[in-house]
């Protein structure tokens, strides 16, 4: 849909926010409702062709339930189950806004936000109620320098979820198998929040002792202990005002895990040696290659500080189960090299091409990496064949990734997919709608399956 067709209703009971998104979007739609009062939400929607809804999170209204947002969302849902809506909110009330998304909104935006981007988040979000294209093709850093690059289905929904959870301050957790980029992924919600210009921070916990666990985290003073010669601030106070990343916070012990939380449930920490607590103001990023349901098993890991790191989760798939991009990273990483390397400018024939989608990648990406990294040192030719490419002796055999389960999956959405064209005698829009895929959605299934 294109914006300037779009009827939009505005809900906020600050008049001033009323008056700037009527004089914003008044010259880019077709017709601005704004309503003060939610409790005539309902005789606006039945009386006007409302396309999207900006709805604030709180009222001062007669529900009081002090999560009005929420209640007016599922009424929203109940009455006109095809709306958009987009959440108004405020720092304070980042995790009622993740918790909206769950309740069917389809995005939210913080106060103060950006004319640029709420326009572009409406527009998206019309589009999309159209069936229109994807655009995201990356998560990228706030200066537009590409971090993670993708064109799946499944990597087009994370960079969506990145760019509406990046400028808040919600603690993410990143979960993946080794080598599918978490590091990078947390480095690229950083560069795009309102953090971006203060410190990042990386801490290996996993490979943290005991003995050097608070130390390293806390910090401590001269004489703290043994070999304290001097004082050191801790990486929570070195991230001050940026983020502070934990990676493998799986492999840290109960004992540790429960001074973690005390830092984090209070926003203070205490270095070694003194009785002083410290403000920190940070934003944590968690990542681990330990699988949700087995880090919810209370005798290796508390489910208090499970919540607390885990407002918002990101799943990084393998790199086996979103093959549609081993190309597009194996030709970025060529060219990367090839610019390290000062080597000519290399690319794949045809048959390296295939070998390279055959490939099961236990490594992930960080194994395609390499691989490209010691072909383009050791090519003699522009044209790399299947013989420049070897893969890592060190990771499992290629027969013992396959993903049986995920086979079977594929072959019931096919089958489920052809039932439903067939039932509707070719009309993919009303395939897709029984689907419950949007046209280009199902699209892309088609040429998937080759159907």
């Amino acid at each position: 849909m294109i914006l300037k067709k779009a009827n939009v209703l505005i809900v906020d009971d600050d008049p001033d926010v009323l008056t700037a998104v009527k004089l914003l979007l008044k010259p880019l739609t077709q017709e601005i409702i704004t309503e003060k009062n939610p409790e005539n939400l309902n005789w606006l929607l039945q009386k006007n062709n409302i396309d999207l809804v900006l709805l604030d999170m709180n009222f001062n209204s007669a529900i009081n339930t002090g999560n009005e947002g929420i209640y007016w969302l599922r009424k929203i849902k109940e009455w006109k189950p095809n709306v958009c809506v987009i959440m108004i909110t405020a720092y304070g009330d980042i995790d009622l806004a993740v918790r909206s998304l769950k309740e069917g909104a389809n995005d939210f935006v913080v106060k103060p936000w950006h004319n640029e981007k709420l326009i572009d988040t409406i527009t998206d979000l019309l589009d999309k109620k159209e069936g229109g294209p994807k655009t995201s093709k990356s998560a990228k850093s706030s200066n537009g320098q590409t971090s993670i690059l993708g064109e799946s289905e499944v990597m087009e929904d994370i960079f969506h979820k990145v760019n509406k959870i990046a400028p808040t301050d919600a603690n993410i957790l990143i979960l993946g198998e080794n080598g599918t980029g978490k590091d990078l992924m947390a480095k690229a919600i950083h560069e795009r929040s309102l953090r971006a210009n203060k410190p990042f921070v990386k801490v290996d916990v996993g490979a943290l002792t005991d003995s050097l666990f608070e130390s390293e985290l806390f910090g401590h003073k001269k004489g703290a202990f043994t070999d304290a010669r001097e004082d050191r601030i801790g990486r929570f106070e070195e991230a001050e005002g940026g983020t502070l990343f934990l990676d493998e916070i799986g492999n840290i012990s109960l004992q540790q895990q429960a001074k973690l939380l005390t830092v984090l449930q209070n926003r203070q920490v205490t270095r070694l040696g003194t009785n002083k607590p410290i403000d920190i103001n940070i934003r944590l990023i968690c990542a681990t290659n330990v699988p949700l349901h087995e880090l919810a098993n209370e005798n290796k890991f508390r489910k208090d500080l499970i919540y607390r790191i885990n407002t918002v989760e990101i799943n990084m798939p393998p790199l086996r189960k979103r093959s549609e991009d081993i190309v597009v990273l194996a030709r970025h990483f060529a060219k990367m090299y090839s610019t390290k390397y000062m080597k000519p400018a290399v690319d794949f024939d045809n048959y390296a091409l295939n070998k390279l989608r055959s490939y099961s990648y236990p490594g992930n990406v960080r194994e395609l990496q390499y691989t490209i990294e010691r072909a383009v040192i050791m090519a003699d030719d522009h044209l790399l064949k299947p013989d420049d490419l070897i893969f890592s002796v060190l990771e499992a055999p290629a027969e013992n990734m396959i993903d049986e389960d995920n086979i079977q999956l594929s072959t019931l959405e096919k089958n489920a997919i052809l039932r439903v064209i067939d039932k509707h005698n070719g009309n993919i829009t009303r395939a897709a709608k029984e689907l419950g895929l949007t046209r280009t959605a199902l699209y892309r299934r088609l040429s998937k399956y080759d159907i």
